[in-house]
């Protein structure tokens, strides 16, 4: 910390740690450019774990690729600002972001079989993230990766160090990968649904495991997933996304005992828990579309129960949702609540225009 109070990247001590703001990520198709990203914000405090929620093809792991640098042709991020403890990184080269990378940012992703190298046995894995960013060799490697994987949980850390990962359980596999995303000390923990290939049982000792690994290295946690039950259990505040966009960002609580966006009730009206027995569990009708052009209404009025006219030709911004909750947006033109449909939909009309203006630089 600077005399000034802030960080060598700029960010005030009382600034989030992760603060994203109009990020855009899009990718060059035959059949035109597809804004999987489009003009997505939200921040990320020391110490706390904010969820990213939304059906499939909602733009969720796009968002994590992008804030790592990790999206691949032909997708690119074309606008916004990711800006880690201040320090702005969609600017990194390939070498800047390698220090990011497993440094101050780590990944966990859905499949952890996938991203073990199975020819190298667990142990020398976690020995190399040591080696690259910590400076770590020999007898030190070693004793620190035993460590981590009996910090995870795993039993006999020292004789399971030297197996191979097809000698580990599914639930093992994914400690021994948040064993190598925590290697490096990491401020920050980004999940992309990491239990989703696991069983009820292993994926809540998962979920206790991310939480008290949050509690006890003050670490940020981003946790990406479709599982509004998931989301209940670790979250402290959600940003439920769709199409590209936030469309409903509250406290957990909040969220789930007051949804406002038609899309984020109808993602808590299919959750079978809430749902009575011998009831028909509701659905959505019909699928996330792919967006190909800037949005000039609600992406999700087709879908809409509650869509009226001008949801077809005026797109809606995140506002707060009344005059006393300032901490909980929709973008929906039903809201702000206490002012009447029209002055809604007059206010996100010039929001919206304001935004546009400032915001598309393709």
């Amino acid at each position: 910390m600077r005399e000034d109070g802030t960080t060598a990247g700029g960010a005030r001590d009382d600034d989030p740690l992760l603060r994203v703001e109009n990020l855009r990520t899009t990718f060059a198709t035959e059949t035109g450019t597809v804004r999987a990203v489009d003009g997505v914000s939200f921040d990320v405090e020391r110490g706390e774990t904010v969820g990213l929620v939304g059906e499939s093809g909602a733009g969720k792991s796009v968002t994590a690729r992008s804030l790592v640098g990790l999206v691949e042709d032909p997708g690119r991020v074309v606008g916004g600002s990711v800006r880690l403890d201040g320090a702005e990184l969609t600017d990194n080269t390939e070498s800047e972001w390698r220090d990011v990378r497993g440094g101050r940012i780590a990944m966990v992703f859905q499949d952890p079989l996938s991203r073990l190298n199975p020819v190298y046995t667990v142990g020398n894995q976690i020995e190399e993230a040591l080696r690259i960013h910590r400076g770590l060799r020999g007898a030190a490697a070693r004793e620190k990766a035993v460590e981590l994987l009996e910090d995870v949980g795993i039993p006999d850390a020292a004789r399971r160090a030297e197996a191979y990962p097809h000698e580990f359980s599914g639930g093992m596999c994914q400690r021994a990968v948040i064993a190598i995303a925590l290697a490096c000390d990491p401020d920050l923990l980004v999940c992309d649904e990491p239990t989703t290939a696991l069983d009820v049982t292993t994926q809540a000792q998962i979920l206790d495991l991310l939480d008290d690994l949050r509690a006890e290295r003050d670490l940020a946690v981003l946790f990406i997933t479709h599982d509004m039950g998931v989301v209940a259990e670790v979250c402290d505040r959600v940003n439920v996304m769709y199409a590209g966009e936030i469309v409903e960002r509250a406290g957990v609580v909040d969220l789930f005992e007051r949804p406002k966006h038609p899309y984020t009730q109808g993602l808590l009206d299919a959750v079978p828990a809430r749902t009575a027995r011998g009831e028909r569990l509701a659905a959505i009708e019909g699928e996330v579309p792919t967006p190909t052009e800037p949005a000039t209404a609600c992406r999700f009025a087709p879908r809409c129960p509650r869509a009226f006219d001008a949801c077809h030709s005026v797109h809606p911004t995140g506002v707060a949702v009344s005059a006393d909750a300032d901490d909980h947006t929709a973008a929906c033109l039903h809201y702000p609540a206490d002012a009447t449909r029209d002055e809604a939909v007059e206010r996100h009309r010039e929001r919206d225009t304001r935004t546009g203006a400032e915001g598309d630089t393709e």
